[in-house]
């Protein structure tokens, strides 16, 4: 009878020990920046919170996934912009799980499948735009990939936070071609602003004339301020003008002595 008795103590112990066992193996602890995905049975049975959290071996299972902010580089996309120019251009997403269920049940890779979503959108959207817009706007262009993809991602649980454009790679005889529309274009600003300079200098000496005209000997006297410049270098030669009066009073005088 007492070994029967400690027979029967003796396995009812071993249970108890191997569900403890059992237990312990089951322990998992979430971090702060993680949430976990479990399933029973194969089904989804609840999320998990960080701390320590039981999943019961063989019955349960359960799927690790972080929520802190990722990054994708978007590699070289080789595409033909709206005036048809071939160019290449990468990028960066910048993205964050906002639901573990989704991003577990929805897709198989949320990740793969992100970064395959951003790399076609990158090109249909660039053949939206000329190459001067794609140069210009590049913000705006950023703006409009990461709606599209954070719209087409949404049901998979996840959340764009920002996609920048990081190169733009121009075929070498576009380059040549832009270059050459540059340096018109600045000769162009140029003769403008000469032209501009020139206008306004000749309206400058216009009402200088006039004012010397309402003035009498004003001309003489600005003639001999501008010999008196001239006279300070003694490499200048000087010539003379006669103020047209002078010139016209010799004309009398010689007319009287022929007379």
């Amino acid at each position: 009878m007492n070994l029967a008795i400690l027979a029967g103590l003796g396995i009812f112990g071993t249970i108890i020990v191997a569900v403890i066992v059992w237990v312990l193996l089951g322990l998992k602890v979430v971090n702060q920046f993680e949430r976990g995905v479990r399933f029973t049975l194969g089904r989804f049975s609840g999320m998990m919170g960080p701390g320590l959290r039981v999943v019961l071996p063989i019955i349960q299972s359960w799927r690790r996934i972080d929520i802190r902010t990722k990054v994708i580089d978007v590699p070289d996309q080789v595409t033909i912009t709206k005036d048809n120019v071939s160019i290449k251009i990468n990028a960066v997403l910048y993205y964050n799980v906002s639901d573990a269920k989704a991003a577990v049940l929805e897709v198989r890779d949320f990740m793969f499948a992100t970064s395959q979503m951003a790399q076609t959108t990158l090109r249909n959207v660039i053949g939206e735009f000329q190459l001067d817009e794609v140069l210009g706007n590049r913000e705006s262009i950023s703006k409009k990939i990461q709606q599209i993809v954070d719209k087409e991602t949404d049901p998979w649980g996840i959340k764009i936070d920002a996609v920048e454009l990081k190169h733009i790679e121009v075929p070498q005889e576009m380059q040549r071609v832009m270059a050459r529309q540059a340096e018109a274009e600045r000769e162009r600003r140029a003769v403008i602003i000469k032209s501009e300079g020139e206008v306004s200098a000749a309206a400058n000496i216009a009402e200088s004339a006039k004012n010397l005209m309402k003035s009498p000997g004003a001309l003489h006297l600005r003639t001999l301020q501008t010999i008196n410049d001239l006279s300070s270098d003694k490499s200048n030669t000087i010539v003379y003008a006669l103020p047209k009066e002078i010139l016209e009073a010799f004309k009398k005088i010689g007319e009287k002595g022929l007379k």
